[in-house]
């Protein structure tokens, strides 16, 4: 009768878990979670030891979701007032082929004293385009005239 309790218990445990602020799983997806660590379709069929493993997996889920800092809110950084400028910055550094983020904050640096991109007012996101789409308009006509004097030599 005791082991029934304890499987009771445990039932609950993983249940409140699941429906935890940080999980938030829906029937189907704890169910899922059960079946690929236990091979069980039914939470009722588990053993305590099986519970256990199931609750263990659910506990390291639900940290991995709160964060390192414990929060469970996700934190946004950055000026929201810069988001869509930021998305068009960061566009334009893909197609000048700077890889590393550290290349674009290295230019808010020279240009604003600013440390990074998310920290840009405004203005200064504004400038910061303008100058992206400077060194782009550069760039492709340069690519160009590689491509024409290659032609004119072959």
């Amino acid at each position: 009768m005791a082991a029934k309790a304890d499987t009771t218990a445990g039932i609950r445990k993983l249940w409140g878990i699941a429906k935890s602020p940080e999980l938030r799983l829906s029937d189907e997806d704890l169910h899922l979670v059960v079946q690929a660590h236990t091979g069980k379709d039914s939470i009722k069929e588990l053993n305590n030891r099986e519970l256990n493993t199931c609750i263990r997996v659910l506990l390291n889920m639900k940290d991995s979701a709160k964060g390192k800092n414990g929060s469970t809110k996700r934190r946004r950084s950055g000026n929201p007032a810069t988001e869509n400028q930021r998305k068009k910055v960061y566009k334009l550094t893909q197609e000048l082929g700077w890889e590393k983020p550290a290349r674009v904050n290295g230019l808010c640096m020279k240009m604003f004293k600013v440390s990074s991109v998310e920290w840009l007012n405004y203005q200064q996101c504004s400038k910061l385009i303008e100058a992206l789409k400077s060194m782009a308009a550069r760039k492709e006509k340069q690519d160009e005239g590689l491509q024409a004097d290659n032609n004119s030599q072959g």
